[in-house]
């Protein structure tokens, strides 16, 4: 068994949330708190699903509430181990995520690198 972890960077440019272990109801009151601190941080936010083992609905939830609440950013998703790629794909999660294999150069705003929304709405 591999404890799951969460953990808020700020970065220059945008907000890291970091994953790691296996994400599920277990970690559900510190993903709640992270995405709290993430969203309310303004920048772009960026989650870093590498070091990921396992993941349920709790872990689905959290990237959902993420993208759902991040005022017209996109939310990108980093490095997605090939349990979590099934998981948003199966459960179209993925529509509302930058999926992206590689990590970002230092300080790129990768909200909205791969979808152009138009402006934003004032």
């Amino acid at each position: 068994m591999d404890p799951g972890s969460v953990h808020v960077l700020y970065e220059p440019r945008a907000t890291r949330v970091v994953l790691t272990g296996e994400i599920d109801a277990e970690l559900g009151p510190d993903l709640l708190e992270a995405a709290e601190d993430a969203l309310s941080s303004g920048r772009p936010l960026q989650v870093d699903a590498h070091h990921v083992t396992f993941m349920d609905s709790t872990g689905l939830a959290f990237l959902a509430r993420l993208a759902s609440r991040s005022r017209g950013r996109r939310v990108t998703l980093i490095r997605p181990p090939a349990v979590v790629k099934f998981l948003i794909e199966t459960t179209n999660i993925v529509q509302l995520l930058d999926v992206v294999d590689e990590e970002p150069r230092p300080g790129a705003d990768t909200s909205g690198s791969a979808y152009d929304d138009g402006p934003e709405p004032a």
